[in-house]
């Protein structure tokens, strides 16, 4: 029997029923949904509206159907459409008529959104603490190579020097930034939306507050329509989802070029690569390009949340049913994504070797042989124009700035003189961008440090 039956006079349409039913989805909240109905009967045993007696059966026999529900013991059905019924119906099996005062002051409203809160709560403490394990990740192998000499790029083109550590710390930090969206949009999820009702509040004398305190929210929500209308939360989490899987996909495709045999910057770990049904001598980032490719998922969900929400009226409408499928499985492919993609990148092998030869070849020094004009006195535009003369002429001659000779340098400016050669040589120009931020060993190693700190 449904719990609307005493309005309709005849029973829905069976595939109404299965459109309608989200227990195939939302059976993953029963452990928020029975905590959050333990507290509300014991609110309601508190405040005098339901005898004690049947406060405290309720909520013991709900601890036991947690239990049952954790041992794997029960079989939520569609025939009772939601988690909500489902466990209510159980309850009401249990203890016969005490159980139909479960749902006293409350409606399936504001019932799932306190479980939906509690839910992601918990989801992105997970999440948070699968991005700190990376981030350390990233830190342990920039220690190693604070002075593994690699070209730094821009348009894809070697640019200036950089070290291996500088250059994935970038991706430490935009990680870090991850963490801080992911802590506020469980901050401001942190409101208590139990109470609210159907949209209106209660005629009874609850106690918010009491329920919120029970559950681990900072306060109820300021406003009941609001209360259950409210899917912000879920759209923060996913966008804040989505920017860390952009964040992923980048990573990925800088793992993807280096693995390559044209840059050959590093060597995937067999456990963590593939191999082709046809060529034998493949060796596949198959990992980060799946990584790559579920970012576009995730994607879809925010944009499928964001389409869900943008024309309802308030209240609640029960398009916002499909909240649920969308964000989780956001959750759930960031959270996978992750766990793969941390071993993936312990594991890896820098070749330090080629990091070193492709820095060499690049001409990544030129910005250093200018900044030497210049500190001898010449304008920096008039620098700038001498040493894209001298890159032009090692183009046409096969060399490279450092195997220029000083009647080469003099041809092109008089101002040269041997000093040139300790201004460009590879680990000067590192350890002289000793600004915050920069490759200087000593500054990345302040960033290790500040990022270790930051994630405790």
């Amino acid at each position: 029997m449904k719990l609307w039956s005493g309005r309709f006079e005849k029973n829905t349409d069976k595939l109404v029923d299965s459109l309608n039913a989200s227990i195939s989805y939302d059976q993953r909240m029963y452990e928020e949904d029975i905590t959050g109905s333990m507290a509300h009967a014991t609110m309601l045993g508190a405040q005098g509206i339901i005898p004690q007696s049947e406060a405290d059966l309720i909520v013991k026999t709900l601890g036991e159907i947690l239990d049952d529900c954790r041992a794997g013991k029960i079989e939520f059905t569609e025939e009772n459409e939601d988690i909500h019924m489902n466990v209510e119906v159980l309850l009401t099996e249990r203890i016969g008529a005490a159980g139909k005062r479960l749902h006293t002051a409350r409606s399936r409203n504001d019932q799932v959104a306190v479980d939906l809160k509690m839910y992601l709560r918990n989801e992105i403490g997970d999440l948070q603490e699968k991005v700190k394990k990376l981030i350390s990740a990233i830190c342990d192998k920039a220690q190693l190579h604070l002075e593994s000499i690699m070209p730094g790029y821009t348009h894809l083109q070697r640019a200036q020097p950089s070290t291996f550590a500088h250059y994935t710390m970038a991706y430490a930090e935009m990680l870090t930034r991850d963490l801080s969206r992911l802590a506020d949009c469980k901050t401001r999820l942190n409101q208590c939306p139990l109470g609210s009702g159907a949209m209106g509040g209660t005629t009874y004398p609850i106690d918010r507050f009491m329920t919120a305190k029970a559950l681990g929210f900072d306060k109820p929500t300021e406003n009941s329509i609001d209360g259950v209308s409210d899917r912000d939360y879920v759209l923060e989490l996913a966008s804040a989802l989505s920017i860390l899987m952009m964040h992923l996909s980048r990573f990925s495709e800088e793992i993807i070029l280096w693995a390559s045999y044209e840059f050959g910057f590093i060597s995937l770990d067999d456990a963590y690569a593939t191999g082709s049904s046809i060529m034998p001598q493949k060796k596949n980032p198959d990992i980060a390009e799946l990584v790559r490719g579920k970012t576009g998922r995730v994607y879809g969900d925010l944009m499928g949340l964001l389409t869900v929400m943008k024309g309802l009226p308030l209240a609640y409408n029960k398009d916002m049913q499909e909240d649920k499928e969308a964000i989780f499985d956001a959750v759930d492919t960031v959270g996978l994504c992750l766990d793969v993609f941390t071993p993936m990148y312990e594991t890896m092998t820098v070749r330090v070797d080629k990091l070193r030869r492709a820095a060499a070849e690049g001409f990544i020094n030129a910005t250093d042989c200018a900044d030497y004009l210049v500190k001898q006195g010449m304008p920096f535009r008039d620098a700038y124009t001498c040493v894209g003369k001298l890159v032009h002429y090692c183009i046409e001659q096969g060399k490279t700035l450092e195997t220029l000779s000083l009647d080469e340098y003099h041809a092109v400016s008089p101002v040269f003189d041997e000093g040139v050669y300790q201004a460009i040589d590879l680990m000067t120009c590192l350890k002289g961008r000793m600004v915050p931020g920069g490759p200087a060993p000593e500054m990345v190693q302040k960033h290790i440090d500040h990022t270790r700190a930051a994630i405790k």
